[in-house]
C-alpha cells in the first residue's frame, strides 16, 4: 500500500524522456521527474522515494529528502505567505502549507516554527500544525528505566529544555543536568529517567546507573589510551571541562573513575589521572 508523505520503495515500470513511471499499486503510476532518475535506469528497477502532491494535486516522487515526514515534527521557516495560510520551506520543490486554523499565532514571513507534518483527513493532502499539543501524549507512555530514546528540542524553559520524545511524548531535560547549550530543533539521543504522574517524561542526555558508569569508564579508558595513558582532570575538575571531554556530568566521570581506581585500571594523581599498565 502506497504510503503518501513517507519513502517507498517502487518498481520502475516505464521510462520516458521526462521521467520515470513508478508502480504505486491499485492502477496508480506515479512520475519520478527525470532530475531525480539515476543515470543507467531500467525498467523494473526499484528506486526509494518520497511521494507528495504536485502543485496540480497529483502524486509525485522525489528522491530528495524533507525536513520531516508524516508523523514527525520540525522546525521550519515560513517562505510566504497569503491568503490560505503560510507555506514552509521543507526542502523540496513544493513548500508545506499550514493553515490558517492549524496555527496557534499567525505565521510571519522568514519566521521559524516548531510544526507537525500530517494528512489531512478531508482531501489526503500532507499539510503541517502548529498545534502541536494536540499529536503530542494522545497515548500512555511505556519506557523503561533508562530506555535510549531519540529527543526533539523543542523549547528552552526556566527549569530546562523542553524535547519531543520518539515523536509521541513531552519531556524534560533540567539545566542542571545540561553541560552545553542545546539549540531549538536539535535531534539527539537522551535516555528516561522517570515517567511523572502527568505521564511527562523526565530525561537524561547521558545513560543511567551502572550502564552509565560502564560506558563512562570505557570512554575514559580510550581517552587515556589516545594520550599516551594520562589525562591532566580529576575529580577537582570543573564541570565543565570534564562534559567538553567525556560528555558527563562531574557526579557520572567521579563514579566512573571510582569504579575504575578500585579495579587497579587507573591511578589517580595530583594532577590528573593515569592510565595502569
Amino acid at each position: 500500500m502506497l504510503n503518501i508523505g513517507n519513502y517507498n520503495t517502487l518498481r520502475i515500470i516505464k521510462i520516458l524522456s521526462f521521467g520515470a513511471y513508478l508502480d504505486g499499486g491499485e492502477g496508480k503510476d506515479i512520475l519520478l521527474p527525470t532530475r531525480y532518475v539515476l543515470d543507467g535506469a531500467q525498467v523494473g528497477d526499484e528506486v526509494e522515494v518520497f511521494i507528495y502532491h504536485d502543485n496540480e494535486g497529483r502524486l509525485i516522487a522525489t528522491t530528495l529528502h524533507p525536513k520531516a515526514v508524516v508523523g514527525e515534527f520540525a522546525f521550519m521557516q515560513v517562505k510566504s505567505v497569503n491568503t490560505t495560510g503560510a507555506f514552509l520551506d521543507w526542502g523540496l520543490m513544493k513548500d508545506l502549507l499550514v493553515p490558517y486554523k492549524e496555527q496557534k499565532l499567525t505565521m510571519r514571513e522568514g519566521k521559524w516554527y516548531l510544526v507537525y507534518v500530517r494528512l489531512d483527513h478531508v482531501t489526503g493532502r500532507i499539510m503541517a500544525s502548529a498545534r502541536i499539543e494536540k499529536f503530542l501524549n494522545n497515548i500512555p507512555p511505556k519506557y523503561k528505566f533508562n530506555q535510549e530514546v531519540d529527543l526533539l528540542v523543542a523549547d528552552d524553559t526556566e527549569i530546562g529544555y523542553k524535547v519531543i520524545v520518539n515523536n509521541l511524548h513531552w519531556g524534560m531535560v533540567y539545566h542542571n543536568q545540561v553541560f552545553q547549550r542545546l539549540e531549538k530543533g536539535e535531534h539527539l539521543k537522551g535516555y528516561v529517567k522517570e515517567i511523572r504522574e502527568d505521564d511527562k517524561l523526565d530525561i537524561s542526555l547521558t545513560p543511567l546507573g551502572y550502564q552509565k558508569v560502564d560506558g563512562i569508564a570505557q570512554t575514559i579508558l580510550q581517552a587515556l589510551q589516545m594520550q599516551n595513558g594520562f589525562l591532566p582532570v580529576h575529580d577537582k575538575s570543573d564541570p565543565e571541562v570534564i562534559y567538553s571531554l567525556f560528555r558527563c556530568s562531574k557526579k557520572a566521570f567521579k563514579q566512573a573513575i571510582g569504579a575504575l581506581y578500585r579495579q587497579h585500571r587507573i591511578a589517580l594523581e595530583p594532577d590528573g589521572i593515569r592510565l595502569i599498565p
